[in-house]
């Protein structure tokens, strides 16, 4: 009975008529703020209005596309090539956000084959899953890696300053990067420091703050290490 359901709403890609043209793209549509949605409720600290647009929009271009190229096999090499010059030169962001790119794109493409029934079962299930993966916050961690710049005068050994420091918040730590300041008078000592939920984050910097002379010192949340070339 479900694929009887499913299948009822299925359409045949040569048949492009302006009725089921104008489905598809409605459907798209509904499929795209669905998905928005999902994706504000799981994110709602970080999200941005331009990409929550894109969402929206992204099944609609996808289905237009799929709808144009049909079953022509010329149509297709033709707009690969267009596509092709297109350059995207913004960095890969969250790996969340590409899932929902992905998500997005293959809503529209199930749209633009004609299986829409399909799509909107697709869209719900994918959509409880992002919900239920949000609320039992799957993958998170219990402690915060992080990153901590310390500004020592340069008669503090390094080597040794905070361990005592380190040892009685618990905290592991890496020590990244040294480098000197204000000509050589200072040290700047760059950590890697995993801090758990129990930690006192202020008592942990006033300790140091006391073995630096409170000299400049930040604690921010750790970017990815790469190399300098």
């Amino acid at each position: 009975m479900l694929d009887s359901i499913l299948n009822s709403t299925t359409t045949s890609t040569t048949d492009l008529t302006l009725t089921t043209t104008l489905m598809t793209i409605a459907l798209a549509v509904v499929l795209g703020l669905i998905i928005s949605l999902t994706y504000m409720k799981t994110n709602k600290a970080t999200y941005t209005q331009g990409f929550t647009l894109t969402l929206v929009i992204l099944p609609i271009v996808v289905a237009v596309i799929i709808l144009m190229i049909g079953s022509n096999v010329a149509r297709a090499f033709s707009l690969a090539g267009a596509f092709s010059i297109i350059r995207f030169r913004s960095a890969a962001g969250d790996p969340k956000d590409i899932t929902y790119v992905l998500f997005t794109m293959a809503s529209g493409l199930a749209c633009g084959v004609g299986s829409l029934g399909y799509a909107v079962l697709f869209t719900l299930i994918l959509c409880v899953v992002m919900f239920a993966l949000n609320v039992f916050k799957f993958g998170a961690r219990k402690s915060q890696q992080k990153t901590l710049k310390v500004t020592i005068p340069e008669n503090l050994g390094y080597e040794e300053a905070f361990e005592e420091v380190f040892r009685k918040f618990g905290v592991q730590h890496d020590l990244k990067k040294i480098r000197t300041t204000e000509l050589g008078s200072l040290y700047e000592l760059v950590y890697s420091v995993t801090l758990d939920a129990s930690v006192n984050q202020k008592a942990f910097l006033d300790s140091i703050r006391t073995r630096n002379g409170n000299l400049d010192l930040s604690l921010t949340m750790a970017p990815p290490m790469t190399a300098d070339y």
